[in-house]
């Protein structure tokens, strides 16, 4: 019974979590016009999420060891569940970009104690199918979240995708003191000053990527952004080298092919969540889709991974883990090329399809082997470190992808005429295509051969987002 009962209440908490990735994607046409905003308010609205989920994934999960993993559970969802209803009640721009920001904390906490507490409360002998039902509950929000947000905001309004997340909330607060078991971990330091140079870093540099065409490249606040932004992100790196107890473990990096996973890990990230920023848009200001018509018609894309993911360990075990990441970025190269191909203000929707379906298998065969591949090319000692940087990293290339890939569509085109808006997107898409080519050439130079998988962890040291990512993928 206690299994069954923590699996309700992580269960919607995760759900709640991975819609609200996407589900903001369809509305923000609608928040455009409502608001009165533009490319910069609306990239700020996806990336103020991301940068705060990004930055205390690592360190929440610290501090819930220390302090209780389900008061810190309890913490994080009312943070989300009061951030959702700041965000619904938003009268501007800023405020629900400050929101935004908010529900990234709380989503930063639940993400990885939804699995710490499930993988706790169920015996070992059926964890593995208590990992697997986590995975579904996370593949169907992210699936299910240009859906949602499309069919709220055309039958009510734009604020109701985060009305929703409200009243489960509030159910699953109630439920949380019953139905969860507190534990903690070993008490692990806190890197504050690492957390702090690496937020304001990333802050800089995305302000100044988000900022660039619209105030001039070479404009003072550009400048500082940008320069500012990448010196603390150095001064950041350096910390983490010296530091006793860093956030980030920079001795990974030296195994080569950790380090190939990750960087086409975030690679992938960039391109494919920066991509789908821009082409929801375009799908409802170009093609004249409602909402609902939009979310719909992206499920060949975002629905893929469900079906395709189970494939993939027979895949690898008859050409490997390595060789079925390189194929998988292929697929989204080939995908993303297809599509930009096309692009033009006549295209139709049907063109678009085969390239939808091939980046959509891209993705499903994407997450198992990098999940694979980055735990076994770790030392043992650090499976659930390296696990949660490999998150932290894809995390980190949805929000570079969104303000790298929107300065590119900014320098070339607009929001004003379907022919501007093809005219940005085009350049943004190539953009991507040639980043994730490159990615499936270099993770070749990853070793073929790795060590064994690592071993299920015990419920003390429960897996970490990515350690369960055998099926479906978190993203953001």
């Amino acid at each position: 019974m206690r299994p069954l009962r923590t699996f309700l209440v992580t269960g919607i908490a995760l759900f709640m979590v991975t819609l609200d990735n996407l589900i903001v994607t369809n509305a923000l046409p609608a928040i455009r016009e409502d608001l009165g905003t533009g490319l910069e308010g609306l990239e700020w609205t996806v990336n103020a999420y991301t940068l705060t989920f990004a930055v205390l994934l690592l360190p929440a999960a610290a501090i819930a060891d220390r302090y209780g993993r389900r008061r810190l559970f309890i913490g994080g969802l009312a943070l989300f569940t009061l951030a959702s209803a700041a965000a619904a009640l938003a009268p501007s721009i800023g405020v629900l970009i400050a929101a935004r920001a908010v529900q990234g904390v709380g989503g930063a906490v639940l993400a990885p104690l939804t699995l710490t507490l499930l993988a706790a409360a169920v015996p070992a002998a059926k964890r593995p199918v208590a990992l697997a039902a986590w995975s579904v509950m996370s593949g169907l929000g992210v699936a299910l979240g240009p859906v949602v947000g499309g069919a709220v905001t055309e039958s009510v309004s734009w604020e109701w995708i985060f009305w929703i997340n409200v009243p489960p909330g509030l159910v699953v607060l109630a439920l949380a003191p019953r139905f969860l078991t507190e534990s903690r971990g070993p008490a692990k330091r806190l890197d504050l000053p690492g957390t702090a140079l690496i937020t304001l870093g990333l802050l800089g540099v995305v302000l100044g990527l988000v900022r660039g065409n619209g105030h001039g490249w070479t404009s003072a606040q550009v400048l500082a952004g940008l320069l500012g932004g990448a010196a603390l992100l150095a001064a950041f790196l350096v910390r983490e080298a010296r530091a006793e107890h860093p956030m980030l473990p920079l001795g990974l990096f030296r195994s080569r092919g950790f380090t190939i996973v990750n960087l086409v890990g975030l690679t992938m990230a960039f391109a494919m969540f920066g991509t789908t920023f821009l082409l929801i848009q375009f799908l409802q200001a170009v093609l004249h889709m409602s909402p609902l018509e939009a979310g719909v018609r992206s499920l060949p894309w975002t629905g893929m991974p469900i079906l395709v993911a189970p494939l993939t360990a027979p895949l690898a075990a008859r050409v490997g883990p390595r060789n079925v990441l390189a194929l998988a970025l292929a697929c989204q190269a080939a995908g993303l090329g297809w599509i930009t191909a096309q692009l033009s203000p006549a295209v139709t929707y049907g063109t678009l399809v085969p390239g939808f379906v091939l980046a959509g298998i891209g993705m499903g065969l994407f997450f198992p082997p990098a999940t694979r591949l980055a735990l076994a090319f770790a030392p043992p000692a650090l499976t659930g470190v390296a696990s949660g940087v490999s998150n932290v990293g894809r995390q980190l290339g949805t929000l570079l992808g969104v303000a790298v890939l929107g300065a590119v569509f900014e320098a070339q085109g607009d929001m004003s005429s379907p022919q501007h808006f093809a005219d940005g997107l085009a350049p943004a898409m190539w953009t991507a295509t040639i980043a994730l080519a490159t990615a499936a050439a270099v993770t070749l130079l990853a070793p073929s051969r790795t060590p064994d998988a690592a071993p299920l962890p015990a419920p003390d040291k429960a897996p970490t987002v990515d350690e369960a990512k055998s099926t479906t993928p978190v993203t953001a």
